[in-house]
């Protein structure tokens, strides 16, 4: 476990040594504020929920969240209660504000890959794609501005695309 720790904090660290650039930087926090409370991908399928042909896509999409977001937000991360990176990893430095809630798993990830999920599942395949790239890059955002470890982004990734395939399975 100890050897897995230090690799979190030290692929943190080649993050912030090798691809921290001061050009990237807007970019990377712009991409993660789309995380933030999930509004984005919230706000897309509350959009698409809005319209006949794609209600049952935005529907879905809000139900993964919702379950995926009890099992990151109320359960696992009261429960590992892990510490964020910054205040772990001597050297390494958060770029936006901390958050106030625990490091694992991402809920950034979690929310981006239960949506992404469901549109990579529901929607034509370069819909999907594009939400599946999104994820990805939301994902990766956590890891550049320094407040989560590689691993909480990881599980949070695998929980968002199981609990989409659940839901997706569920109401099929």
């Amino acid at each position: 476990m100890d050897a897995l720790i230090r690799l979190d904090g030290n692929c943190l660290l080649w993050i912030q040594d090798n691809l921290r650039q001061d050009f990237w930087t807007p970019f990377w926090t712009g991409i993660t504020s789309l995380g933030d409370k999930g509004w984005f991908w919230i706000a897309l399928a509350l959009l698409l929920a809005v319209f006949p042909r794609t209600r049952r896509v935005g529907l879905l999409a809000l139900a993964a969240m919702i379950a995926c977001a009890l099992v990151t937000n109320v359960c696992l991360k009261n429960l590992v209660a892990r510490p964020r990176p910054y205040t772990q990893v001597p050297g390494l430095a958060a770029l936006i504000p901390p958050p106030s809630d625990w490091s694992f798993p991402s809920g950034h990830a979690t929310a981006s890959f239960a949506s992404a999920g469901v549109y990579l599942r529901t929607l034509p395949r370069r819909y999907g794609i594009a939400a599946l790239i999104l994820a990805v890059l939301v994902a990766f955002s956590r890891l550049y501005v320094g407040v989560h470890y590689p691993t909480d982004v990881i599980i949070g990734t695998a929980i968002g695309l199981l609990g989409s395939q659940i839901v997706c399975r569920i109401t099929r």
